[in-house]
C-alpha cells in the first residue's frame, strides 16, 4: 500500500529505526534521533544495495517517487544507481579541483604521508605565502609559464634564491600531480629551465676544519672540560662522518660489537634509508667508554639536562664555539674533512661517497649503488680514524726545527 504524505510527516520515532514502505522498493527510514531518510532497495549483479534518497522534508513524497522512477530506469538499462552515482560525484570533485589553490592543497595533503609535521608546515606555508596569494585563484590549465617565472623570480628578487628555487620545485610538482590526474594537459613549469630564470649563486657551504687544523682541534677536545657525553659525540662524529642528527639519536640496540657496525634506521636518515656505518676499533673503544655514562638507558648520547631525550640540535656547535672554534668549524663541517682527507688519499669516491649515504646520481655509477661496500668502508674507516690518532700524536710530538 502506497504510503501518504500525512502518514510520513506524524511517523514518530521508536528506540529503533522504523520503515515506511511506498513500494517498488522506496520507503523512508525513521531513525530514534527523529530524522526520516528515503531509502531505495533494489538488486543490481546479484546483491541487494541500498540507496539514499534525500530526507524528508527537503525531498518531497513525489520527488522520492520521481528519483526512484529514475533509478529503476537506471537499472532497466543495466546501469548500477549507487555506482553511478559515486561516479558523479567523483566528476564533482575533479571540476571543482581547478584552481591553483585546489590542485595545491589535494597535493598536499596528497603528499604528507612521506614528510613529518615540520616539513610539511612548512611546505604548506611556502605555498600559502608565495604561491597562493598570486595564483591560487587561477584555473589551473590556463597558467601560463611566463606567470610561474614571474612569481618565482619575484621570490628570489627578495634576496630569497633558495626559497625561490624550492617553490618552483613545488610548483612542478603540483602540476605533474595535476597531469597524472587528468586535471590539466600540459605542465607549464616543463619549458622553464632553472639556469635560465634564476641568478647564479655561490654555494654557502658549511664551515669545516682543514687537516692541517685537526691536530690542534682533537687537543682541545681531548681537554674540553665540559659534559663528558657531549665530547664523547662530538669524537664519535668525526670518527663515523655521519650527520649530526644520525649521531644525536643513537640508540645502543642500534650497534652489533661482534659486527663491529652501527645500523642506522630509515627514520633518522635524509634519504629515509637504511645506512650501514662500520665501525673502527677506536670507536668501539669510545663506545664501550660511554656505556659507562648511558649504558643504562637507550640512549648513546642522552641529554645533560633531559637524560630522556637526546642530545639537542645546538649541543654540539655550541661545544665547537667553547672550544675556539665558532664561524671555522661546525658538527656538520667534520664530513667534509673526511670526504677531503679520504679523496686527497686517493680512497674509491664510490666507497667515499656510500659511507657518507650520498645519493649517486650518476646513471652508471648509480648501478653499483645498490652495494654496501662495507668490506671497503670498514678498511675506510680504520684509515681514517688511524689517521685521527695519527694527527692527534703529531700535536704531541716534541718540534724537531
Amino acid at each position: 500500500m502506497a504510503l501518504s504524505d500525512t502518514e510520513i510527516r506524524i511517523a514518530k520515532p521508536g528506540a529503533k529505526p522504523v520503515r515506511l514502505f511506498d513500494g517498488g522498493g522506496l520507503y523512508v527510514e525513521v531513525a530514534p534521533s527523529g530524522g526520516k531518510w528515503w531509502r531505495l532497495k533494489y538488486r543490481h549483479g546479484g546483491k541487494e544495495k541500498r540507496l539514499s534518497l534525500g530526507t524528508y522534508p527537503d525531498v518531497s513524497l513525489k520527488a522520492a517517487r520521481a528519483r526512484r522512477e529514475s533509478a529503476r530506469q537506471q537499472l532497466a538499462e543495466g546501469e548500477d544507481p549507487s555506482a553511478l552515482r559515486k561516479a558523479a560525484k567523483a566528476t564533482e570533485l575533479t571540476k571543482a579541483l581547478n584552481t591553483v589553490e585546489a590542485v595545491g592543497r589535494a597535493w598536499l595533503e596528497h603528499r604528507s604521508s612521506a614528510w613529518g609535521v615540520r616539513t610539511r608546515m612548512m611546505i604548506a606555508a611556502s605555498l600559502e605565502n608565495d604561491v597562493f596569494p598570486k595564483l591560487g585563484e587561477r584555473i589551473i590549465g590556463g597558467v601560463q609559464p611566463g606567470e610561474i617565472r614571474a612569481l618565482v623570480q619575484s621570490i628570489e628578487a627578495r634576496a630569497a634564491g633558495e626559497t625561490a628555487t624550492r617553490v618552483f620545485q613545488r610548483l612542478r610538482a603540483i602540476f605533474r600531480y595535476a597531469i597524472a590526474h587528468e586535471l590539466v594537459e600540459t605542465d607549464p613549469t616543463y619549458l622553464l629551465k632553472p639556469a635560465e630564470i634564476f641568478k647564479p649563486r655561490k654555494t654557502a657551504h658549511r664551515a669545516a676544519l682543514s687537516e692541517r687544523d685537526v691536530s690542534a682541534f682533537l687537543t682541545k677536545l681531548d681537554a674540553y672540560g665540559g659534559d663528558p657525553t657531549t665530547q664523547a659525540a662530538l669524537a664519535l662524529l668525526m670518527m663515523t662522518a655521519t650527520r649530526p642528527r644520525e649521531l644525536r639519536g643513537a640508540r645502543w640496540d642500534e650497534f652489533n660489537e661482534r659486527a663491529a657496525t652501527w645500523r642506522i634506521p630509515a627514520s633518522r636518515m635524509k634519504m629515509k634509508t637504511e645506512h650501514t656505518v662500520p665501525l673502527s676499533k677506536q670507536a668501539l673503544a669510545l663506545l664501550k667508554q660511554m656505556h659507562r655514562f648511558s649504558g643504562g638507558g637507550p640512549l648513546v648520547f642522552p641529554s645533560p639536562f633531559y637524560p630522556g631525550k637526546p642530545l639537542s640540535d645546538g649541543t654540539l656547535n655550541s661545544a665547537l664555539a667553547r672550544l675556539g672554534y665558532k664561524g671555522i668549524a661546525t658538527a656538520h663541517g667534520f664530513r667534509t674533512l673526511f670526504s677531503t682527507c679520504a679523496n686527497e688519499a686517493g680512497w674509491n669516491s664510490d666507497v667515499i661517497e656510500k659511507q657518507l649515504a650520498h645519493e649517486i646520481r650518476d646513471e652508471v655509477r648509480g648501478a653499483y649503488s645498490r652495494a654496501q661496500w662495507l668490506t671497503e668502508r670498514a678498511k675506510l674507516m680504520q684509515w681514517w680514524a688511524d689517521r685521527l690518532d695519527a694527527l692527534r700524536e703529531s700535536a704531541r710530538a716534541p718540534d724537531q726545527s
